[in-house]
Parts: structure tokens; C-alpha cells; sequence
């Protein structure tokens, strides 16, 4: 974090900040329709241990290369490996939902993340919020039960898995907002590639040495190591993107923007998978949306 002396965004800022952040948001999904795709060759598991494995190798490269082989080391290693863990649940429930539905169906049940945050908020941190507030997150949960709906009706419990996501990324963002500052980019991902490897590798060689199917290693074709690595790769891409958007913009200017998401995700899961929401998902969609971006407006009054 800077300083209180920091000089205001100027215009051009702000929208460098808006092309990164829409840059970011646009290429994201591209790494859950390669999940999807690669699911249905290897277990969830498999592939999220890869998303993981090959971000911390191109963490680790891209420090070397650029000569800041110091800014990998964290000043709060704990809290860190905390963090990857909970990012490295966040992304198996999703890699996981995605294999039965709709990359686009799933990131908008997902998106109930920001009224999951603010309840987490004032439970731990002791944020108050009003009325008003309450009123968002209540639409944005029906919203969400209006999606669930149909897709619990054609795929069962794991339409339920982007809500575990959404929760395990709201304690992710929760710790990120009681330690904001304390360690750079680099730091975080190559915390978050670390524990997601060790804690998914794990899992992974216990699930094969027991024999359960779905958590047991399969040896990829050369072509799936390489899509698994595009994988890690836009994960540090896209993370770096936010970063550097947000050190040229405010959050209250940003935050909407992660809805593009779906904009993206549905395209690409079109044209991939034809795969397209039905009414009832656009319905939905729309109050997840419309709840968010008033709980992202009354973050700003707040501020």
C-alpha cells in the first residue's frame, strides 16, 4: 500500500485501469472452459493441481528472469499458505463445477461472492451494514436460486459446487482485506502456487494410492501438460492485470467491471461447448449483477 501523500488518479489512469481490469476479466474464463475441457479426460483434481503447479513455475521464471528472485519471499508465510489453500479449495469446487455445467451458469452462481464477503465482513471484521445492503444480498441469493434451479434439476448436488467456491474465495478475499499490504504480488502468487501444489499433489497421490477414481492420477497427453500450463500462465497473467489495474484506479471504478466475466464466458462457452443460458439464468444473472453493483456502490459511500 502507498502512502496517504499518494496524488490522485489522473483521467489517463483511470482508464489504463479499465483496459487492464476488462483485459483481465476477458481472458479469465478462458482458463475454466480449458478445465472443462480438460475434464473430461482427467479428474478435476488433476487438473486444478496443474493450474497451481505450473503458476508457481511461471511465478518462479518470471522472477528469475526479471531479477526479483527477493520479492517471492513473504513477510506473513502462514497467512499465505493459508490463503493459497483456500484459493486451491476455491478453484477445485469450481474446476469440478464446471465439468457438469456451463462455465457461464457456474460463474454466475459464483458471483453471489460479494454478499457471502459481507456478511463474512461483519461477522469477523465487525463491518456494519444497513438495511439497504441486507436488501442487495437477499436479491442476490434469490438471483442465485433462481439459476440453481434448473441446473440443480439437470445436474444435481453439483450445481451447489460454485457456492462452496464462492464461499472459500470470500474467506480468500477476507484475509486479504484484514492483511492488505503486507506482502507484493509475486509474494502471493508464489504462496498461492506453493500451497495449492502441496495441498492438491497431496490429495491427488492419496487418492490414487486408495484407488478412487475420481482423485487418482491419470497421465496426461503432451497436449493436456501444455493446456494445463496455458492454465497457470493465465492465472499469473490475470492476477497480475487486477494488480496493476487497481494500482491505477479505484476499487469503486473496478469493481464492476469483474462482471465482464460473463459477458466472456458465455462467449467462449458458446463457441466451444454451444453452450448458452436459458431465461431463467438471464434472470438470475441479472439481479446477481444488479445486487453486486449496489453492494460496490455502497462500498464506495462508505469510503
Amino acid at each position: 500500500m502507498t502512502g496517504g501523500d499518494q496524488t490522485a488518479p489522473s483521467p489517463q489512469d483511470g482508464l489504463a485501469a479499465i483496459g487492464l481490469m476488462s483485459s483481465a476479466m476477458l481472458i479469465i474464463p478462458l482458463m475454466d472452459i480449458i478445465a472443462k475441457y480438460l475434464s473430461a479426460s482427467l479428474p478435476p483434481l488433476e487438473v486444478t493441481f496443474g493450474r497451481f503447479f505450473f503458476q508457481l513455475v511461471v511465478c518462479v521464471g518470471f522472477a528469475l528472469i526479471a531479477g526479483k528472485a527477493r520479492g517471492l519471499r513473504s513477510k506473513r508465510p502462514a497467512i499465505n499458505f493459508l490463503r493459497g489453500t483456500l484459493l486451491a479449495l476455491a478453484s477445485l469446487f469450481f474446476f469440478t463445477a464446471v465439468k457438469f455445467m456451463p462455465v457461464a451458469t457456474a460463474i454466475s452462481i459464483f458471483f453471489i461472492e460479494p454478499m457471502i464477503l459481507t456478511i463474512l465482513a461483519a461477522i469477523f471484521l465487525k463491518e456494519r451494514f444497513g438495511i439497504k445492503r441486507l436488501a442487495a444480498i437477499a436479491v442476490g441469493l434469490a438471483g442465485a436460486l433462481l439459476i440453481l434451479r434448473p441446473s440443480f434439476t439437470e445436474v444435481g448436488p453439483a450445481a451447489l459446487l460454485p457456492l462452496c467456491t464462492a464461499t472459500f474465495f470470500a474467506f480468500y478475499l477476507l484475509l486479504n482485506r484484514r492483511y492488505a499490504g503486507a506482502d507484493g504480488l509475486l509474494a502471493i502468487q508464489f504462496s498461492a502456487g506453493l500451497a495449492g501444489s502441496l495441498l492438491l499433489g497431496t490429495a491427488l497421490l492419496i487418492g490414487s494410492l486408495l484407488g478412487f477414481s475420481d482423485f487418482s492420477y491419470i497421465t496426461p497427453a503432451s497436449g493436456e501438460i501444455g493446456l494445463m500450463a496455458i492454465i497457470g500462465l493465465i492465472s499469473f497473467a490475470g492476477h497480475g492485470l487486477v494488480v496493476m489495474a487497481f494500482q491505477r484506479g479505484e476499487a469503486s471504478l473496478l469493481a464492476p467491471l469483474q462482471y465482464l466475466e460473463i459477458v466472456s464466458a458465455t462467449l467462449f462457452g458458446y463457441l466451444v461447448f454451444s453452450d448458452f443460458p436459458d431465461l431463467m439464468t438471464w434472470i438470475g444473472i441479472t439481479l446477481i449483477v444488479a445486487s453486486g453493483l449496489y453492494i460496490a456502490h455502497r462500498e464506495r459511500v462508505r469510503a
